[in-house]
Parts: structure tokens; C-alpha cells; sequence
């Protein structure tokens, strides 16, 4: 009997790229509404100042990514990857769903428990996506094209829905059609599970290993709830109020010191030769690229999410479309983009560019959208709204700029890093993500100090110095590669 396939692939690739999809529409559908729904006063919002705003947004936006690595380490010591993705997807609805019932904690409480389950959803689904093929090859990468395609296909619908529904419905009940979505997800995931194989199970592990794992995972569990109930003792006492802009100025110190204490210690004690360490070296460069890549890429959601409801005209043949929606555009082109960009590449062979000369043309779009957006906030007055064209235009530029610089450095973290730690500098690349994330919500916090125009003429020359610096030591950073494209 024929087994079972999908598109020409493993019919358990079906699965994962439905789960991916569900996940990614709830993820993105609430990430359009949250700064939305916290700076509004008029239906229902908390009414905060764009500066707490953006700070919790930008909270929660890195943790997601910050707690990839911790939830990568329990599936691959305790948990599985397959076992670490359904407890992922259930802490991910349970999190909507407390979201979507309406007191300040529970909201709260509701982005704590999302952060928690995608940080163990999202890295281990990649991972069991790589299980279904254990040949490797070029069927292996193009299974992966497939899986992308659901990440943008949920990117895509889920602002779409969640939008609709939270800005002209009720905020919370757009939280909940993206926990809705997530719940789809977990029924298709479980009935789609027996096409897995054994994608996903614990292996390599033996029982004394797992118990040693479980004992340090429950005393770093201790150890934190510990941590927070001395917080929250102290807030309630008044002697320490917590301030979210005050957490996030912290962790965009704390991030940056940790990875590169990690490096130096790599660089120390790690035990590499002189070869491996310059690909080390290359490897911090792009993660450092990476932060300020998505510092700026990730404001779609933050500042550039604000100007679209308070700047932009967003009437279409006499409807006036939710601002959420706009959050869709970045995945409809790189659905449209992605093919044309793998094409380029090959058809450029032997010209084609290097890993960091790549990443200063990623940088370089992206940091010409936002002298688009600095541009269209010169025309910005109380009583004028611009078109939603600039906002298509930056968008494009962004994704142009994604394309040539995301899948390229997911890809060069794998072939650059020595191979007994590979899965730590994946967990490097998270942590870089994690930061850009952070510094983009903290960015929308300037919004009303700064104004558009220089908001978004400062990011833009931010980026542009990183894209000039990196392509002018482009080539010595090429030979530090040892060859390694």
C-alpha cells in the first residue's frame, strides 16, 4: 500500500504545517491587537501611555523568543519535542482564553501563559519537521518551504480575524477567536499525530539523565516562583512598584552582557581551534545584525501598528478597514517573494552574494522603509491622514529585507557554529530575536516624545549605519568563514 503523502512529502508534514499555521494565526491575530487594545481609552482599553504600552509589548514579544531556548531544553531532556508541542499549544489557548475574560490579572496572567507555550511550541516543531526526514537532502529543505508557507498562511489570516473582531466587535473577543484558532490546531494536531511516525519522541535519553533534568527544572521552577512572589510581595507592600518600562530597560542590558559573556566563554574555555573560532566571531557579528534587524523589522507590530490607527487613512471603497489588518501584509509578501528570492540565488551561482553581504542588503531595505514612514509623517497634521499606500510600500521594503536576511541566518547558524553546539547557537539566534523584539516595543515608547518623523528618521539611520558597517568588512568577515557559505 502507497503511504500517504502531502504535496509529495510525508503525510505528517500535513500535520505540523496545520499546527504551525493555527499557532501563528493566534500568535500574530493577538500581537495586531495588543498595543492597540492597551493605549485605548474610547472601547474598553486599559488607556495606558504609549511608553508603558510599548514597554509590555515588548515584554512579551521577547519572551516569547527568550523562552525558546528553555523550552527546547525540556523537550529534549524531559519532555520530547512531540509531548513539548501539544502542552505548548494548550498553554498557548489557555492564555487567549484568559485573555479574552476581562480582569487586568487574568489579561496578564493570559500573556504570561502564551509566552510559556510558544516557547515550547515553536522551536520543536521546526525540530520535528527535520525527524520526517531522516535522509536529509534536498527534500528535507524543500519540506521546510512547504512548513513555511503555514507560518505565513496563519500570519497571514490571523490579523485578519482577530482584527475584525477585536477592533469593531470587543478587544476580548479577538483574544479569543485567536485562542479558537489555537484549539484547531490541537484537535488537528492530535487526530493528525499518528502520521508523525516517531517524530518527535524522547530518544538518547536515558532514565537517569531524565530524573537529573526533572530535579534542575524543578529547582529552577522553585527558584522563579520563589523570585516572583518576593516581587509581587514587595509591590503589594509598596516598597518596589513594578514598572514595566523599568523591566525592559533591564533585559536590554542583561540580554546583550549574556550573550556575550556566552561568546567570551566559548571563545575561553569552549575548547575550539583557531578555524572554529572565527566562524564564533562571525556567528556573534550576525547575531548582533539580527538584534538590530528585527529591533526595527518588528516595530509592524509597535509604533507602526500606532501611526496606522492614529496617521493613516484606512478607508477602501467607503469601508474603513480594521489597522490590524496591515499586519497581514508582511506575510502576504513573502509568500508572493520567497520562490523569486530562491530563484535569484540560484540563478546568480557563482555571484551570489556572501552570508554578511546578504544581511547589509537585508538591513539596508529595511532601513530605506523607514525613511518611507519618516517621510510620510511630514504630512501628518491633527486634521490629515496619509494613504495606506506608505504603509504597503514599507511593508514591501521590510519583507524584501526579511528575505534576505531570516532564512540566510537561520541558515548560517547551522553551518557556521561547531558542531557540539549547534542547538546552543540556535538558542544565540533566539536570544538576538528575543532582543530586536524588546527594543522594538521599547521603540513605539518614543512615538509621543519624538514624533514620527524623527522616531522613524532615527531608527532608519540606526539601521542604515549597521547595513554600511557590515558591508564595508563584509569581505574580511567572508574569510573568517573558512570557506563556509
Amino acid at each position: 500500500m502507497t503511504p500517504m503523502t502531502f504535496m509529495g512529502h510525508p503525510r505528517g508534514l500535513a500535520t505540523l504545517f496545520f499546527t504551525e499555521m493555527w499557532e501563528r494565526l493566534s500568535y500574530y491575530g493577538m500581537r495586531g491587537l495588543l498595543i492597540l487594545f492597551l493605549v485605548d481609552t474610547l472601547r474598553g482599553g486599559y488607556g495606558l501611555d504609549d511608553k508603558t504600552a510599548a514597554a509590555i509589548y515588548g515584554l512579551y514579544t521577547a519572551s516569547v523568543y527568550l523562552l525558546a531556548v528553555p523550552g527546547g531544553w525540556l523537550a529534549d531532556r524531559i519532555l520530547g519535542q512531540r509531548t513539548a508541542v501539544f502542552w505548548g499549544g494548550v498553554l498557548i489557548a489557555c492564555g487567549h482564553f484568559s485573555m479574552a475574560v476581562g480582569p487586568v490579572a487574568l489579561f496578564y496572567l493570559g500573556l504570561t501563559l502564551i509566552a510559556l507555550g510558544t516557547g515550547l511550541l515553536k522551536p520543536n516543531v521546526s525540530a520535528m519537521v527535520g525527524d520526517l526526514y531522516p535522509e536529509g537532502g534536498a527534500r528535507r529543505d524543500a519540506g521546510f518551504s512547504v512548513f513555511y508557507m503555514g507560518i505565513n498562511l496563519g500570519a497571514t489570516i490571523g490579523p485578519l480575524l482577530c482584527s475584525y473582531f477585536g477592533e469593531k466587535i470587543n478587544w476580548h473577543l479577538g483574544f479569543a477567536v485567536a485562542g479558537v484558532g489555537m484549539v484547531f490546531g490541537l484537535i488537528q494536531y492530535r487526530l493528525g499525530a499518528r502520521h508523525l511516525g516517531t517524530a518527535g519522541e524522547l530518544r538518547g535519553v536515558t532514565p537517569a539523565q531524565r530524573s537529573a533534568a526533572i530535579s534542575t527544572a524543578g529547582k529552577f521552577g522553585l527558584f522563579v516562583l520563589a523570585l516572583g512572589g518576593v516581587v509581587a510581595a514587595l509591590h503589594l507592600m509598596g516598597i518596589y512598584l513594578v514598572n514595566p518600562q523599568g523591566i525592559a530597560s533591564v533585559m536590554s542590558v542583561s540580554i546583550p552582557f549574556f550573550l556575550l559573556a556566552y561568546f567570551a566563554y566559548q571563545f575561553l574555555f569552549g575548547g575550539f581551534d583557531a578555524a572554529e573560532k572565527k566562524r564564533l566571531a562571525v556567528v556573534l557579528i550576525l547575531c548582533a545584525a539580527s538584534a538590530v534587524f528585527w529591533g526595527g523589522y518588528e516595530q509592524a507590530g509597535s509604533s507602526l501598528n500606532l501611526f496606522a490607527m492614529r496617521a493613516t487613512d484606512l478607508f477602501i471603497f467607503g469601508y474603513e478597514i480594521p489597522a490590524g489588518w496591515i499586519q497581514s501584509l508582511p506575510a502576504v509578501f513573502v509568500i508572493l517573494l520567497a520562490p523569486v528570492f530562491g530563484w535569484l540565488w540560484i540563478k546568480l551561482e557563482k555571484h551570489e552574494p556572501s552570508v554578511p553581504a546578504k544581511f547589509a542588503y537585508g538591513l539596508a531595505q529595511l532601513a530605506l522603509s523607514f525613511f518611507v514612514m519618516a517621510w510620510a509623517g511630514t504630512f501628518v497634521t491633527q486634521a490629515f491622514k496619509v494613504s495606506i499606500m506608505w504603509l504597503v510600500v514599507t511593508n514591501f521594503l521590510a519583507t524584501t529585507g526579511e528575505l534576505c536576511l531570516s532564512p540566510v541566518g537561520l541558515s548560517g547558524m547551522t553551518k557556521l557554529a561547531p558542531r557540539k553546539i549547534v542547538g546552543q547557537m540556535m538558542g544565540m539566534w533566539f536570544l538576538a530575536t528575543s532582543l530586536g523584539n524588546l527594543l522594538a516595543g521599547m521603540a513605539a515608547g518614543y512615538t509621543e516624545a519624538l514624533g514620527y518623523v524623527q522616531l522613524f528618521s532615527l531608527v532608519g539611520a540606526v539601521v542604515m549605519g549597521a547595513a554600511v558597517l557590515l558591508g564595508i568588512t563584509a569581505p574580511p568577515i567572508r574569510k573568517l568563514m573558512g570557506g563556509v557559505e
